[in-house]
């Protein structure tokens, strides 16, 4: 039978008991109460109103004034006020603000209140860590050598010597950590005592601090008493609190692991001894530092009396039965510990208990503790758990006033290694969103397998700073729903209309059975140069499919994800197999992934990989810039294709933006030296090669061209049409001296522009070019390819047949359709083909965004003067090919003419007189490489002129240079991705870190966010599903910020969302510059009071403010000397991390 199991009395001791503290405490001694069947009373101060232990209590009162919550708690007056007026018979000050104050047991006693603790002498002297110690020798306890308390910091330097470095400056009526500070070296000294005894004085209401030595690696001991009134006094033997930070305890076990019961046995003996010598009442703590190295090791000495309940006394019920907090009650009402049955002898231990804090603190961020409103908390439970909180339940605001813990989670075991599987178990199981929390910390600290030993000490976090690195909760489900949430709310792309999941329209197949060998297996079979032997001497036509990259890069802003494509693939590679190759990867689809769509490129090329196991996924290489818009290192081209290569790219389209085979030929190499993939190197074609005026790109310029192609290492010659120049009669030459002079097979790729582009094919395809490139005829035509079910239909039941079924193109139709309906917010604009390509000669992908670029600028609906000045702009800058990277060069020349309305002539003969943009002065300097006919002058002359460029290919560093030749491919993928594109791979990191993997939600979602009365359905991983619904959409506030109600998983959700589309008048609190020394900001949330005036000149280091919260006191010092110019706050503010303080200007 329990041993409180009799504590319901017929008379209770205490009719009514106030409780002076809060959250989980007060609840703890309300729990308590109740079962004595005691009325309950709690205080609380204004900013406290909403806390669970007031609404816990038979009553609750207001006490102190607004804006000083701490103050509140601390106010003796305030506290007898309430309980004369409740008419409360017995005060409980738990543990931290008043607990230690001999004012409030005096108070109490006068006012004829019983206090539920020692006697005001006792506290006084077991509190003040000065006397007890004295009362520790007078016990024959061994001490630490320390010096008297006092305020007087210039006295306590002064003793310092005597005693040595490292030093602990302690709060004399200290607790929780609070008032301490570990001092390694003296000039570090009078800084901490300043602070310390500033927050001993905020925590406690009393400044003085002592000085004592320091113990270099201590495990921390601490013994339970229990003394009744009689003189009898107790242990409930001992617990481990070694697990520290900021001698603050984050995990307390009971009993010690790991500890000889020699020394076990006199722990007990002097904590007894100790109550006993200075006439001990109630519940308090004798804690020991034990050495663990060197001399003195396995010695102990005692540190300090707590003459209260503490936060871990908790494991001390678990393994004795003995509820601690009934029997202060019991024994404060006139109960002796025989009343209670609580004489040592019948005080057993069984099994082990582990209590880990869960608060808002994040490791991170050295443990800054975090403020909000917590939207989720799911508790766990189950045998051998115990959660003891107060402060915690979803819609909570946590404050930055008071202590930052949310709950005590307290598991039990047989032994101590089952107790801390529980421990980690029940962890796992908590689920806190809104809020920061040390869960991940805590889950490390269980998980590491020195603290599985039970080889503690009190240095254990600062000699595993893995412990800060844990890797946290993913908190997919939060993440998420802060994308739906913002995107429903903002309608980034309109409303969201009747769109429907394109996935419905995907043909019935049997996606079960394997996909027939394809082109891949022909790769693997006959290696590079057998492919291309092969696709040259094969009669039919060879066909790449588009519609994977340049169709939506040409049409829809390169914004379809990966999620849509990967859906298809299985589809294309069984219906389909007898297609050349896919074009699925390369180009703009790697920047636009990690820039605009939060996906990582790699990813989706490793599962398109694996949806089409037999068809050759092409890609498309900028040459030695890879997929970049500059040279890279030859390092980095060789790191990139060969991963991937490694990953799923069979064919390279490799090409430069000027024709310079040079710029090529690293990429060349790099694909030849994988010995798996084909390198297959691009013309890119400009002007009309028919055209008797034409005097630079002519036939012999694409047959030189060719032939340093070929001379390179090239398996296929690649025609690049970017701008669907290329016309029938044209092609039927070029491919015709192409086949003639070379034996290497022709690729032809070619824009639809002005609509007459499938005649070019078919005129190719009649002089016997090997391979062409047509996309989906829902994502075909104008700006992108012609359609593949035209060609095909065109070439059936005729000597050109392709081999593929029309039906078998024309089945994924109605799917590609339906992407294109979803993705219409990013539509080009441009409604059918435009025989003005052949003048402006603009590439359709780039003539779909100068469309958008137009409409921004004022000029959509005179898009002509755009496309004039475009060609303007390229007979000024040389005729230059017109690919990305040049081709950017080229429009941007043409946008900045149009906005300043200037006169291409007077811009060719004058340029000096013009801001010239920063691309056309790289350009003209060679930065892309050469012209192929030369540079225009004295254009460029005038252009470069006074101009000092500095341009080049930046060589890689050690560090990722080993990085790129390692085995480690995520690392060699993710260094690849910063080094390439820095800012986006920026935004990629930053779009995971806040919204997840978003290529998890349904397009439609994705983009026009949640419908109210619809079950929205995310699949996060094969079976386990998230289930999000849109309950309402609330009013904005003050701020611009709307709160939507969402259910995720059948549990309601609050998300603060910015409305964009609100504008917010309200006057945002001034954020510090980081970057200037001379901003001194708040390091957290908390309220600051500044310590200095305009005018005050202030050295390095010197306080000028302080902040409070989490009932820590913190100094804010200058960063420079100067004078203090500007203070950005008042007196006395609340802050956020980061708000500037004030501003000191250097002298």
């Amino acid at each position: 039978m329990s041993m409180f199991a009799n504590t319901m009395l017929e008379e209770p001791m205490f009719k009514k008991i106030l409780v002076a503290n809060r959250g989980e405490i007060a609840v703890r001694a309300f729990r308590a109460a109740y079962e004595l069947g005691a009325k309950t009373v709690a205080v609380f101060p204004y900013e406290d109103r909403n806390s669970t232990h007031r609404l816990q209590a038979d009553e609750s009162y207001q006490i102190g004034t607004v804006g000083h919550p701490v103050r509140a708690y601390l106010d003796v007056s305030e506290i007898i006020r309430v309980a004369l007026e409740s008419g409360a018979d017995a005060i409980y000050p738990g543990y931290g603000f008043l607990s230690e104050n001999p004012e409030l047991a005096e108070a109490a006693k006068a006012n004829g209140i019983t206090f539920i603790g020692p006697s005001s002498d006792v506290l006084e002297m077991a509190g003040n860590k000065v006397t007890a110690k004295e009362a520790a020798i007078r016990a024959g306890v061994p001490v630490l050598k320390s010096s008297p308390s006092s305020a007087d910091v210039d006295e306590l330097v002064g003793q310092a010597d005597a005693i040595g470095f490292p030093i602990f400056v302690k709060a004399v009526a200290g607790g929780g950590g609070r008032g301490m500070r570990r001092v390694a070296q003296k000039e570090d000294l009078r800084a901490a005592l300043i602070e310390a005894s500033r927050e001993a004085e905020s925590a406690f209401g009393d400044p003085r601090v002592f000085l004592e030595q320091a113990v270099i690696r201590p495990r921390h001991i601490e013994v339970q008493i229990l003394a009744d009134t009689q003189g009898n006094v107790v242990h409930l033997f001992e617990r481990d609190c070694s697990i520290q930070r900021r001698n603050q305890k984050v995990v307390e076990i009971a009993p010690a692991p790991l500890i000889d019961e020699e020394l076990r046995q006199i722990l007990y003996r002097d904590a007894v001894s100790f109550a006993q010598q200075i006439g001990y009442q109630n519940a308090g703590t004798v804690e020991f530092l034990i050495d663990t190295v060197g001399a003195n090791a396995g010695k102990h000495v005692f540190i300090e009396m707590n003459p209260r309940i503490q936060v871990e006394h908790t494991v001390s019920e678990e393994i004795t039965d003995v509820d601690l907090v009934q029997s202060q009650m019991r024994i404060a009402s006139g109960e002796s510990l025989s009343d209670l049955g609580l004489t040592q002898d019948k005080i057993k231990m069984h099994g082990f208990a582990v209590q880990c804090r869960i608060t808002t603190e994040d490791p991170a961020q050295n443990f800054r503790p975090d403020t909000g409103k917590i939207t989720t908390y799911r508790s766990p439970g189950g045998a051998g758990i115990r959660l003891d909180g107060g402060t915690v339940s979803t819609g909570a605001e946590v404050s930055p006033h008071f202590d930052s813990m949310l709950v005590k989670l307290i598991a039990t075991g047989r032994d101590f290694k089952s107790a801390v599987t529980r421990a980690k178990r029940a962890l796992a199981e908590f689920r806190i969103r809104g809020v920061s929390t040390n869960i991940a910390f805590l889950q490390a600290v269980l998980a590491d397998p020195i603290f599985e030993t039970g080889d503690l000490s009190t240095s254990f976090i600062d000699e595993h700073p893995e412990l800060f690195t844990a890797k946290p909760s993913q908190d997919r489900g939060t993440k998420i729903l802060a994308w739906l949430a913002d995107v429903t709310v903002n309608q980034p792309n309109g409303p969201r209309g009747s769109h429907s999941n394109p996935g419905i329209k995907l043909p019935k197949i049997d996606l079960s059975k394997p996909a027939p060998a394809g082109s891949r297996q022909r790769l693997l079979e006959l290696g590079p140069e057998g492919f291309a032997k092969a696709l040259r001497a094969q009669s039919q036509v060879a066909i790449t499919d588009t519609t994977f990259r340049d169709a939506h890069q040409s049409l829809l802003a390169t914004r379809v994800r990966g999620r849509d494509l990967v859906a298809a693939a299985p589809y294309v590679a069984r219906l389909t197999p007898q297609l050349l190759s896919v074009e699925a990867w390369g180009g703009a689809t790697y920047d636009v992934a990690l820039r605009f769509l939060g996906e990582d490129p790699w990813q989706r090329l490793a599962q398109l990989r694996e949806a089409m196991p037999n068809l050759c996924i092409q890609m498309l290489l900028r040459g030695r810039n890879t997929v970049g818009y500059t040279p890279y290192p030859t390092e980095v081209t060789e790191a990139f294709v060969s991963e991937a290569a490694a990953t799923g790219v069979d064919i390279f389209r490799i090409f430069d933006a000027l024709n310079d085979v040079s710029q090529m030929k690293p990429a060349i190499d790099a694909v030849l030296k994988t010995k798996t993939a084909v390198a297959e190197v691009g013309i890119c074609y400009t002007a009309d090669l028919l055209d008797p005026e034409e005097k630079l790109y002519t036939l012999d310029y694409y047959l030189n061209l060719a032939q340093q192609i070929v001379d390179a290492g090239a398996h296929i010659i690649a025609i690049k049409d970017m701008a669907g120049l290329l016309r029938p009669a044209a092609a039927e030459k070029l491919v015709s001296a192409l086949r003639a002079k070379f034996d290497l097979p022709v690729h032809l790729h070619t824009h639809d522009t002005a609509g007459g582009q499938l005649a070019t094919l078919m005129a190719a395809i009649n002089v016997g070019v090997d391979a062409v490139d047509v996309a989906s005829a829902p994502m075909a035509g104008t700006t992108s390819q012609p359609s593949a079910s035209a060609l095909v239909a065109a070439l059936a039941h005729t000597d050109k047949d392709s081999g593929i079924p029309l039906s078998a193109v024309a089945e994924l139709e109605p799917y590609w359709e339906a992407v294109r309906n979803v993705y219409a917010p990013f539509e080009s604009g441009l409604p059918g083909p435009t025989g003005r390509v052949y003048k402006h000669e603009i590439p359709g992908g780039q003539l779909s965004n100068l469309r958008q670029q137009a409409i921004a600028l004022g000029l959509g609906d005179q898009f002509e003067k755009v496309e004039n000045m475009y060609a303007a702009a390229n007979e000024i800058l040389g005729r230059p090919t017109k690919v990305t990277p040049s081709s950017k060069v080229v429009g941007d020349l043409a946008l900045h003419l149009v906005a300043v309305n200037a006169d291409p002539k007077d811009f060719a003969e004058n340029p000096q007189n013009y801001d010239v943009p920063d691309s056309v002065v790289g350009f003209m300097a060679g930065e892309l490489g050469d012209l192929p006919g030369g540079w225009p002058e004295p254009f460029r002359t005038k252009v470069l002129a006074g101009k000092n460029l500095k341009f080049g290919v930046t060589p890689v560093n050690d560090q990722d240079l080993a990085a790129l030749n390692g085995n480690d491919s995520a690392l060699r993928r993710s260094t690849l991705n910063r080094l390439l594109f820095p800012g986006p791979t920026a935004d990629f990191l930053k779009s995971q870190e806040t919204y997840g993997n978003l290529d998890q939600i349904d397009t439609v979602d994705y983009l026009y966010g949640l419908q109210p009365g619809v079950e929205h359905v995310v699949s996060l991983s094969r079976g386990v599903q998230l289930y999000v619904g849109l309950e309402a959409i609330g009013s904005p506030d003050a701020k611009g910020f709307r709160t939507l109600m969402a259910t995720l998983n059948g549990q309601l959700r609050p998300i603060n969302v910015r409305d964009r589309k609100i504008t917010v008048n309200t006057v945002q609190a001034e954020k510090a510059d980081p970057s200037n020394l001379g901003h001194v900001a708040a390091p957290f949330a908390g309220v600051v009071t500044l310590q200095t005036v305009e005018g005050t000149h202030v050295e390095v280091g010197q306080p000028v403010a302080t902040i409070e919260a989490m009932k820590m006191e913190a100094t804010i010092t200058a960063s420079v000397a100067g004078v203090v110019r500007r203070l950005a706050v008042s007196k006395t503010q609340p802050v956020d991390a980061g708000d500037l303080i004030l501003v000191v200007e250097t002298e």
